[in-house]
């Protein structure tokens, strides 16, 4: 019994050492022949001439990138430049429109706004030629400096289409196509009373009939007959500004209407306080009588308008002082 043991035991530890030789052998097997492998594998070797092939191909494409950044900064530099003068430009144009007086915050924001030299950091630390991260860098202050231009000429269109409202207003028109006066502005004996009054408006000698045209576009606010003026029409220009238009003998609008500039609105008469046939013309600021003759352009009547007006002139004149 105990012998069948022992060789039981004798064979177990055997093929244990069959194994591990086995095993070892296998280990050996796989060094080798990776250590064959490795010697057979030749690492490549460039000849010189694809060294020198490749090493040109580099410079030719460092040369065109080179050269083509060049060529962008320059155009960066050149739009820069016309940038500077528009902004030169601007500030004329605000100048002269006299933005400053109008409009101060504006002619504060335009003062505010200054644009960096140009190209001032595109070069290398060497200065040997541009650089892409230098250019990059003058990208984005170009983009900042048209954003600033955008801004300010939006606020300049602004105050120029505001001005252009405000100046459309104004009563530049001659309301009657006889230019003849028969009294201005001002301090005057009155030729009904005989008293010296100021005579708030100017008053135009004219034949019953005559067209009365709006000075300027409105709303109208008044179209009816007044003490003193008769026959009155009224028209709101905005902003404080009134004109009035009275003595006609008929009214061509009604309270509401929204009239144009050069718009019949009424006809020369004789109606209310008055002593002969003309137009009593009076523009009006937040209540208070301005003399026309700040308004009105300086038009030339047409050589026959004034013949054919010049013995009306006379006959009225007698009548209307």
């Amino acid at each position: 019994m105990r012998n069948r043991s022992a060789d039981s035991t004798a064979k177990g530890f055997k093929g244990l050492a069959i194994g591990l030789l086995v095993a070892c052998a296998m280990g050996a097997s796989a060094v080798a022949g990776a250590w064959v492998q490795s010697q057979r594998t030749v690492q490549p070797v460039l000849s010189s001439d694809q060294e020198r092939i490749i090493t040109e191909q580099a410079l030719r494409d460092s040369a065109y990138v080179r050269q083509n950044v060049n060529l962008l900064a320059g155009k960066v530099g050149d739009l820069q430049a016309k940038l500077i003068a528009m902004d030169g430009l601007s500030k004329r144009v605000a100048e002269v429109a006299g933005v400053s007086y109008t409009d101060p915050e504006v002619q504060a924001s335009i003062e505010q706004t200054s644009l960096d030299p140009v190209m001032d950091d595109i070069t290398t630390a060497h200065g040997a030629s541009w650089s892409a991260e230098g250019l990059g860098r003058e990208l984005d202050i170009l983009t900042h400096q048209l954003s600033e231009q955008k801004d300010w000429f939006a606020m300049l269109d602004l105050v120029m289409t505001k001005r252009t409202g405000v100046e459309a207003s104004l009563p530049t028109l001659m309301p009657v196509d006889y230019p003849y006066l028969s009294s201005s502005f001002g301090w005057r004996r009155n030729p009904v009373t005989g008293r010296h009054t100021l005579h708030e408006g100017l008053d135009f000698a004219a034949p019953k009939g005559t067209p009365i045209r709006a000075a300027s576009g409105g709303v109208v606010t008044q179209a009816r007959y007044a003490t003193g003026y008769g026959k009155l029409v009224e028209i709101n220009h905005g902003n404080g500004l009134i004109t009035r238009y009275a003595h006609a003998s008929s009214i061509n609008v009604k309270v509401g209407d929204l009239v144009e500039k050069g718009q019949l609105i009424a006809r020369v008469g004789s109606t209310g306080r008055s002593t002969g046939s003309h137009l009593h013309f009076e523009v009006r600021m937040a209540g208070h009588p301005l003399d026309p003759t700040l308004f009105l352009a300086d038009q030339q009547a047409p050589e026959h308008l004034v013949t054919d007006a010049s013995k009306v002139a006379q006959a009225v004149t007698a009548k209307v002082r």
